[in-house]
């Protein structure tokens, strides 16, 4: 996995780059947009670590740019801001974690692995499979042309699948992704969810789209 940090205090980035590639990171370290955006230019990363504020700009800035031209980098906030609002324009901005300054190292490296596990941002603005569209931006699905309402949680289980489509995702993938921890309600909640899930996208009955891998996850078709 190859990561740019995007931090223009100079201790941070280092500290960040070290840790980084102590823990079999491929990492680079820049202290602006403009940097970068030169960056960005000349190598593909898979996930970049994004302070605020930086000298031309701010993070979201970076955020909202990358998800205009549909990239699929994974994105995280750092930043020193961490009430709940900020938190919101940081996600709404297109990011897709956030961890405040001062940070523990355990939970930084916890958090990546978190989201190399999910996968890739979608790709694309809209997914159909079968009946089912699904608004990635949006976060709205249509069935038959009809809404279908999902709770936060629902969506959530339905993206990872979408950005694993066509492979399995462990039940432990799914509790670490989403809810941060392994544990009976934790599983029992997922369990729950799936089935709520199933009955929105089939209600001719059937699992619909989503197959079980019996002791193992679920899977969701590819779609066409």
């Amino acid at each position: 996995m190859r990561i740019l940090v995007v931090e223009d205090h100079g201790e941070t980035r280092r500290l960040l780059v070290r840790i980084l590639r102590e823990n079999g990171y491929v990492t680079e370290g820049v202290d602006s947009l403009a940097a970068a955006h030169r960056s960005l230019g000349m190598e593909s990363y898979d996930a970049l670590i994004i302070d605020w504020m930086l000298p031309d700009g701010t993070g979201l800035d970076l955020c909202r740019e990358l998800r205009a031209r549909h990239e699929s980098q994974l994105l995280l906030i750092l930043s020193a801001r961490g009430e709940v609002g900020d938190r919101v324009c940081g996600l709404d901005a297109g990011a897709d974690d956030y961890i405040r300054k001062p940070f523990s190292v355990a939970e930084l490296l916890a958090r990546i692995r978190a989201l190399e596990r999910r996968g890739p941002r979608l790709r694309d603005d809209v997914v159909h499979f079968g009946a089912v569209e699904v608004r990635v931006a949006e976060r709205r699905v249509l069935l038959e042309g009809r809404e279908v309402s999902l709770t936060t949680r629902e969506f959530d289980i339905l993206e990872l699948l979408l950005r694993r489509r066509g492979q399995p995702v462990s039940r432990s993938e799914f509790l670490e992704a989403l809810w941060g921890r392994d544990d009976e309600r934790a599983a029992s909640s997922l369990e729950v969810l799936i089935a709520r899930l199933r009955r929105k996208l089939s209600p001719g009955g059937g699992e619909g789209p989503i197959g079980t891998h019996r002791g193992f996850g679920y899977s969701i078709d590819a779609p066409g």
